[in-house]
């Protein structure tokens, strides 16, 4: 495959005071002002955990990307660390989205937007509230949190979330946060516990982005009452929903009935896991389908 040339640039963008960090993709030649996707990851996860390699296959297109990292992580600014807030990951979103918006050489009319996992949930709730967007693309998106603590076992619903409110409670005498670890083998205590958790998250780590597995625990306390997947009929943009059969971290079943209720919505279905479509033939055939997406609606 021919590769066009590009360029990327670190920059920053502010989100309610606080600085975040992101990698700004301008392609070579093409159509100009050029549109432009706006990508973030899923949970704890940063631009450095392969998202280049989506945000590239774009540039190829003839398509800007912006990509950013969370407050709170990675190279952006917030204190404490690796806390994750999904209000503040929204509020994030749009900041970056209207930064896009107003760089030189991108046309505020075509701005895409890209999520994965939880990145997926944001995106599909970012749109809701967005009427304005080129086109949406959620990989293995976080549906319906409520789904996923019915399927949590009891006893470990239980210490979740008692390590929650031992992390909350602390914060509320200014204790630093407690952390608990974000992927773990069946059983331990940890966010994620499935098989596949801790080797899918490790293997997106690369040497300028390792992997920090651990997350304040308070997140703990909100998965369950966040829902994207119950306000997508909402959304007027056209949407690719890439859900993956085998996910047990983001289950599939609350995208595709959510499919049903959006006015332009594409859903195709995978026979992966949550993790597999950042590597190898996976990738390469969800990449391809977010391209030939992407040409359809934001290129003439």
């Amino acid at each position: 495959m021919t590769t066009a040339p590009s360029s990327r640039s670190d920059v920053t963008f502010e989100s309610d005071g606080a600085r975040c960090a992101a990698w700004l993709y301008r392609p070579r030649g093409g159509p100009t002002p050029a549109p432009c996707v706006v990508l973030a990851h899923g949970f704890s996860g940063l631009r450095g955990h392969r998202l280049a390699a989506f945000a590239e296959r774009f540039v190829d297109a003839g398509l800007a990307a912006l990509v950013f990292d969370y407050r709170h992580f990675g190279a952006s600014e917030g204190e404490p660390r690796s806390l994750i807030d999904i209000d503040l990951q929204l509020a994030d979103w749009r900041a970056a989205i209207a930064y896009a918006r107003s760089l030189e050489g991108v046309d505020p009319g075509r701005v895409a937007i890209w999520g994965c996992s939880m990145g997926g949930g944001h995106v599909l709730k970012t749109a809701a509230t967005t009427p304005d967007l080129a086109a949406v693309v959620a990989l293995a998106p976080f549906g319906d949190g409520r789904l996923v603590a019915s399927r949590t076992p009891a006893l470990a619903a239980l210490r979740m979330i008692r390590e929650g409110l031992r992390d909350r409670i602390g914060s509320w005498f200014g204790r630093p946060p407690h952390m608990i670890a974000v992927a773990g083998p069946p059983g331990s205590v940890a966010m994620l516990t499935s098989p596949d958790a801790e080797p899918g998250i490790l293997a997106l780590a690369s040497e300028d982005a390792p992997v920090d597995n651990r997350v304040a625990a308070r997140i703990a306390l909100h998965i369950a009452t966040y829902r994207p997947a119950s306000t997508a009929g909402e959304i007027a943009a056209p949407v690719l929903l890439q859900v993956c059969d085998d996910d047990v971290v983001a289950p599939p079943e609350p995208i595709v009935e959510a499919a049903r209720t959006m006015q332009r919505a594409e859903l195709f279905r995978y026979p992966y896991g949550h993790f597999d479509v950042y590597l190898g033939e996976p990738f390469e055939r969800v990449v391809v389908d977010q391209v030939a997406f992407l040409r359809r609606h934001l290129l003439p």
